[in-house]
């Protein structure tokens, strides 16, 4: 919308008229005269919080021991303290889903708001969705420089098989002589209270999560889907959407195109697959919004690229009642920039709103730049 007043209070979007229309008594004025408002972006799969520094192991606290750790929760462990958190701010990332890593089942995230004193200030959705990394029938041996087959991979299915068995046959007992942590964070599956995301990438592994959870009633997430572009009908046929990791890496095969990975965006919307755009790790977050701009390039419609970071986001993580998009009743969460922000040449932001707050946009990289600014300067 162009030419636009937004207004909001305590905390809500009061007001979306166009400019001039009504008059705000009692409200400060912020003139974004010639710049661009827009909703929050939302960092999806992100270890956000719960790493700090990769090569420090007292600074990552981001998986747990063991195979089936559905009960382990990411936003106990979430640090609002941390400095990465400032640098993924400052590029317009006000959300995020926090979510744990590793093992067959990692365990639930939650979605977080970027401007909180400690995770329970943080949390804005919590333990909404349980983690299932699919087995892989094959991967690349790096070492050899060669594919080889998953000696283990049946059995590997058996497993995760046997633990849904176990955990919906426990979550239809109405009571039980020992409490079972591990069955008892799974019985939201069951009952429609969790979402079920399976993080998967080949086109068998997509088909094969999304035909196991049709077996319990579960409509999955695919988180990854390097292949979900090959198989859209599929995807929409069982009404099954996608949190898309990276593009801004090489192709999957030798003979695809060089620019495959940046034309799966495009290649979704075009199918009507509804999708967001993720990226990889913690701190590379800063670069979401940039590779949506990548994609506009390669074909996906700018609309489409900024819904792909707000709210068929926030659809998939099931909080578009609340934000996601700039509408009279949702969270006051929306950032101004200087000109395109998913531009790395014009995104600047200049104020940031986390539900009506606004926040400080420096970080701990502009200070140092901002110190050895001065290093060489004469006295």
């Amino acid at each position: 919308m162009e030419n636009a007043d937004v207004a909001f209070a305590e905390g809500k979007i009061t007001a979306v008229v166009p400019a001039g229309s009504r008059q705000f008594p009692n409200h400060r004025v912020v003139d974004a005269s010639g710049k661009h408002v827009y909703p929050g972006f939302i960092a999806t799969n992100t270890t956000l919080g719960l790493q700090e520094i990769g090569a420090v192991r007292a600074s990552n606290d981001n998986r747990e021991l063991g195979e089936f750790n559905s009960n382990i929760r990411s936003l106990i462990a979430y640090n609002t303290d941390s400095e990465i958190t400032p640098t993924v701010r400052s590029m317009g990332v006000l959300m995020a889903e926090v979510v744990p890593q590793g093992g067959r089942i990692s365990g639930s995230s939650s979605v977080v708001q970027l401007d909180a004193w400690n995770w329970e200030d943080a949390a804005y959705k919590t333990d909404f969705a349980i983690h299932l990394n699919w087995p892989a029938s094959s991967s690349y041996n790096w070492r050899q420089q060669r594919m080889e087959r998953n000696e283990r991979y049946a059995e590997q299915l058996r497993e995760v098989e046997s633990f849904f068995d176990q955990a919906q046959a426990y979550s239809q007992t109405p009571s039980h002589e020992r409490v079972n942590l591990k069955f008892e964070a799974m019985g939201g599956l069951f009952d429609g209270s969790k979402k079920l995301f399976v993080h998967a990438n080949s086109v068998q592994a997509i088909q094969e999560a999304v035909l196991f959870a049709e077996r319990y009633n579960l409509v999955p997430t695919i988180v990854g889907g390097r292949d979900a572009w090959m198989i859209t009908d599929f995807l929409n046929e069982h009404k099954v959407p996608v949190i898309l990791d990276s593009t801004h890496r090489t192709p999957a095969r030798e003979d695809e195109a060089v620019d495959q990975p940046f034309r799966e965006p495009a290649l979704l919307h075009e199918a009507g697959v509804l999708f967001c755009q993720s990226h990889e790790g913690f701190w590379q977050y800063r670069n979401l919004a940039f590779q949506a701009g990548q994609a506009v390039a390669y074909g996906l419609p700018y609309e489409a690229a900024v819904k792909s970071l707000t709210l068929d986001a926030a659809k998939i993580l099931g909080i578009d009642d609340s934000c996601g998009s700039i509408e009279v009743g949702k969270d006051a969460t929306l950032f101004i920039s200087e000109g395109d922000a998913l531009d790395m040449r014009t995104n600047k932001l200049t104020h940031a709103f986390i539900q009506g707050r606004e926040i400080n946009l420096d970080n701990k990289q502009e200070m140092l730049y901002r110190r050895f600014q001065k290093k060489y300067r004469q006295r």
